[in-house]
Parts: structure tokens; C-alpha cells; sequence
């Protein structure tokens, strides 16, 4: 699904208005009626207060709309009109008239009037600000706004947030309506996903509001949600005739004394993912336990007993996926040196990978074009430098995988793909994959989907979603709590089952 940006959903706008021969108020009154359908299909036959607070742009000429609808289906309501400009649209004066037509007159709330009691058993709609907000909130405003979040009402928002910018980081943080539903029209936005943003957005839903097709199916946008529609196509099916060689040999660098398990979780999900053949390269510390804990993997030592000196390679594998567990000892810089620059293909570089990466910015130059540095939001500092918000961050990280040819996955809740000017959004996952050894995880099954052949963006794309996915159902089995990094290996098996499933199979075992 794409992710436009706000210059974008107004393009959309003309543009249907000008193909359909429609005026700007038939689209709004489109999107009231939706937002209508959504409600009334939740609240039919309950009686609850509904509360409107609306601006007086084009966002609050929705709530209007809004209030019009819930009113003739015998909805007790109180509209507010957020008097902070002088300057209405035209289509919130229209349906303002059309409101009053009807008997129902707002309240009009300004800076030198009080703000009405929210009761925690309301809803209260949110449509003050939408996605043209382009400054902070009036403090009279974003007081209101800390009065709404402070009721404890559900609070569900039209479009967005209000407060909430589409582009940057709030000016002020608590004068942003934290949503406890949002109901976005035809596309969601970036700023559900990123840390600093999604917080005030609990849940999210998409409304068709009849946008036309061809332009939203026409136009480039920066950035993507992925789910499982984008996925398919990027799957390689198994071949009868196949075998082991078919689906590639990979090779796992990494670990230390007290650390081999890193390499165990990495080597274990690059098997389970797919890859054919799987030699792990430890220090002579990890020998035993790596033979002991699985018998599938082929097991490659160090002269050193303790760390990794020099990376002796009797074959050549697809691909290699390094810095698990490695270390930042002097030789095992070394070490890694001289492998990014003997090693052609696209590679995994992870953890202490990364470190190294960060220590010597030179070795940058050397790493193989196409590969996939999988960065937490500390690594991705020490590459790329400190950013003032997270649409910083990722105009930052774009910059920095155009300059040196990679693929860069920075993880988080969302785990957002990077390469050169195009950001891929994951929406598998959950808090219970913040926990030792997923990051290892992630990087086995990424080196796994190289060793098959997978061109490095989509071995990115695919592997988020399907190591989050195995998490998912991880969750489901045990919780957030007692979730482990093992249990995402256990569970790649049922992801793919569930990623290659039909729509249809999948509703089916839903219900």
C-alpha cells in the first residue's frame, strides 16, 4: 500500500474532482459519509454521547458533515467549533449552514471561553486540525487539546490527530490529540509509523472516500507499507527436481567467548529459512556447542580460542552474514577488514559488524555494493549521526544507502527498509521481540533468503516481514513477556505457511 504525502492526498483530491465532475463538498460530504458508516455500523441500537470538536478548515467541515449524519440517525451529540481563525474553507461554511438548516447549533469555543465537560463515558471526534496543519497550535488550542486527552473519553480521530504534523516532529508534544482510533481517508500516513508520531496513534483504519484510481495506482511515492499483498510477489517457490545446492550455502560469521549463542540463533533461522546449506566460522569456543545444538549446520574454527582472527574460507558461499556476537577485539577487526573486502556479493552485516563499520567509516567504501547493514536505533547513530527527529533519521538514511550502495533495515516497531530514496514499511511485529537475540535472528533469516537468491531489497523486505510475522505468532502462543528469540526460529515454519496462505484460507482458520 502506498504512503502518500499530504502535497500528494491533495493532488488526489484535484485530480478526482476535475475527472469526476465533482465539486470539493460532494468529496467531503464522500468522506462524512463513510466516517458515518464506520460509527453506525459500531453503535447502532446503544445510547452514548457523542461529542464533535471541530476546526474550521476542511478537516472540521468533515466533522460538520459528520454531525449532520449522526443527527438524523437519532445520535445525541454536541457539536464544538474551534474558533482559532478567522479564515473558514468554504466547504465548512457550506455544511455549517446545512448543520444549522438543521436546528443544530454549535457551541463556539475561543480563547477567552471555557471548555466543556468531557465526560470519560463520551466519544469525542477529533477534527480540529488535519493534515495541512503547518504550526504549532495556539496555546488556548493545545490546551484544549490536553482537556481532551486528560477526559479519558475515546477519542476518535478524523484523518489524523490534531496536532499532529505529517512531515516533522510535533512542535509541542502535548498539544497533540492522542487518538484512541484513527480513521485515515484512503492512505495512511508516515507519521503512524515512526516513534516519535505513532505514539498518539493507538489504532488506525483506512477510508475509501472514492479518490480516483488512477491517479493513487499512477503516482511515485517515497514510501510503502508492506503487507501481505506486496510479499507475494516476491516469493521464490521451491522447484521438484531441486536440492541443497539449489537453495544455496551460506556462511555465518561471528561470536566470542559468552556469545556463540548469537551465532546459534543466526545460523539456526538462516537454515529454517531456507537456505540450503549453512557453515558457521567461530572461535574454537563455539566448536562443541554449535556441533551439539545443531547437527545441520557444518562448523568452521578460528586458531583462537576466545575471539575471531582471520577468516579462512575452504569454499565460496553465496552470501555471508557477519558481526554476530563477533566482537570489537583488534584482530577481529582484522579480520572483518580483510573479509569485506575478499567477499564480492551482497552480505549481512549486523551488531558489532555495524560497530566496526562505525569505528572505521573508510571500511564503508569496501563493503560489497547491495549489501544489508540491519541497524537498532544506536547503531544506525553511530553510521549515520544524530538526528533531530525521525523524518530526519530517515532523509539521513536514504542519504547515507544512496552514497554507499546498501540496503539499509532500521529496526523498531515498524521496521523501516531503506534503499536509496524509497522506504519500505513493515507492519508485522510486536513488543515482545524486544528481547536478546531476535536482532540474530533477523540477520540469519536475511542471509538465509541471499543464499536462495533473492535480490538483496526484496531478501530485506521479505525477511522483515516474515521474521515480525513469526514473532506474531510467537506472541499469540506465550505473550510479550515470555517471548525468546528461539521462539521466532520455532515459528518461521508457520509464517511462511501464513504468508502463502490465500485470503480465503486465512479468514477461514481467523474464524
Amino acid at each position: 500500500m502506498k504512503i502518500f504525502s499530504a502535497q500528494q492526498i491533495y493532488q488526489a483530491d484535484k485530480f478526482t474532482i476535475e475527472k469526476q465532475q465533482i465539486t470539493s463538498d460532494v468529496l467531503m460530504e464522500q468522506a462524512a459519509t463513510k466516517l458515518f458508516e464506520w460509527i453506525h455500523s459500531r453503535l447502532r441500537g446503544t445510547s452514548v454521547n457523542i461529542q464533535l470538536f471541530c476546526g474550521i478548515g476542511n478537516n472540521g467541515g468533515d466533522g460538520i458533515a459528520l454531525a449532520r449524519h449522526l443527527q438524523e440517525h437519532d445520535y445525541s451529540i454536541k457539536v464544538h467549533v474551534v474558533n482559532y481563525s478567522e479564515k473558514r474553507s468554504k466547504d465548512f461554511l457550506l455544511n455549517l449552514e446545512r448543520l444549522k438548516d438543521r436546528k443544530i447549533w454549535p457551541d463556539f469555543i475561543n480563547e477567552e471561553s471555557g471548555f466543556p465537560e468531557i465526560s470519560p463515558n463520551h466519544i469525542v471526534v477529533d477534527a480540529i486540525f488535519g493534515i495541512g496543519l503547518n504550526r504549532s497550535p495556539d496555546d488556548w488550542v493545545g490546551q484544549l487539546i490536553a482537556h481532551i486527552n486528560a477526559s479519558q473519553a475515546f477519542v476518535l480521530s478524523v484523518d489524523i490527530p490534531s496536532g499532529l504534523p505529517t512531515n516533522r516532529a510535533p512542535w509541542d508534544p502535548d498539544y497533540v490529540i492522542e487518538a484512541s482510533y484513527v480513521l485515515s481517508f484512503q492512505v495512511p500516513k508516515l507519521a503512524f509509523f515512526l516513534p516519535g508520531t505513532g505514539v498518539y496513534v493507538n489504532q488506525w483504519e483506512i477510508l475509501d472516500i472514492g479518490l480516483d484510481p488512477e491517479f493513487l495506482n499512477g503516482e511515485e511515492v517515497a514510501y510503502e507499507l508492506i503487507g501481505k499483498p506486496e510479499l507475494w510477489p516476491l516469493y521464490k517457490p521451491r522447484l521438484k527436481f531441486s536440492h541443497k545446492g539449489t537453495y544455496g550455502h551460506a556462511l555465518i560469521v561471528g561470536g566470542s567467548h559468552g556469545k556463540i549463542g548469537a551465532v546459534q540463533l543466526a545460523s539456526n533461522a538462516c537454515l529454517t529459512s531456507g537456505a540450503g546449506l549453512v557453515t558457521v566460522f567461530v572461535p574454537q569456543c563455539g566448536y562443541h556447542s554449535l556441533q551439539t545444538a545443531l547437527p545441520e549446520v557444518m562448523v568452521l574454527t578460528d586458531k583462537e580460542h576466545d575471539f575471531i582472527t582471520e577468516v579462512n574460507m575452504p569454499f565460496v558461499p553465496e552470501t555471508v552474514g557477519v558481526g554476530v556476537g563477533i566482537g570489537t577485539n583488534e584482530k577481529t577487526i582484522t579480520a572483518f577488514k580483510n573479509l569485506v573486502k575478499y567477499f564480492k556479493e551482497p552480505m549481512v552485516v549486523d551488531a558489532d559488524g555495524l560497530n566496526i563499520l562505525a569505528l572505521q567509516p573508510k571500511l564503508l567504501k569496501v563493503v560489497p555494493a547491495l549489501s544489508i547493514l540491519t541497524p537498532h536505533p544506536k547503531e544506525l547513530e553511530r553510521l549515520i549521526g544524530a538526528w533531530k527527529d525521525d523524518f530526519e533519521k530517515l532523509e539521513k538514511a536514504k542519504a547515507f544507502s544512496t552514497k554507499h550502495d546498501i540496503v539499509l533495515v532500521i529496526k523498531g516497531a515498524h521496521t523501516i527498509t531503506v534503499y536509496k530514496d524509497k522506504g519500505y514499511v513493515n507492519t508485522t511485529g510486536n513488543p515482545g521481540m524486544a528481547t536478546a537475540g531476535s536482532g540474530d535472528v533477523l540477520a540469519g533469516v536475511l542471509t538465509g533468503l541471499l543464499a536462495q537468491g533473492y535480490e538483496p531489497l526484496h531478501a530485506a523486505v521479505f525477511g522483515v516481514y516474515l521474521h515480525g510475522l513469526a514473532g506474531d505468532i510467537s506472541a499469540s502462543q506465550k505473550g510479550y513477556e515470555a517471548l525468546k528469540a528461539s521462539d521466532i526460529v520455532g515459528n518461521l515454519g508457520e509464517a511462511y505457511k501464513q504468508l502463502l496462505s490465500p485470503p480465503e484460507t486465512e479468514n477461514a482458520e481467523r474464524e
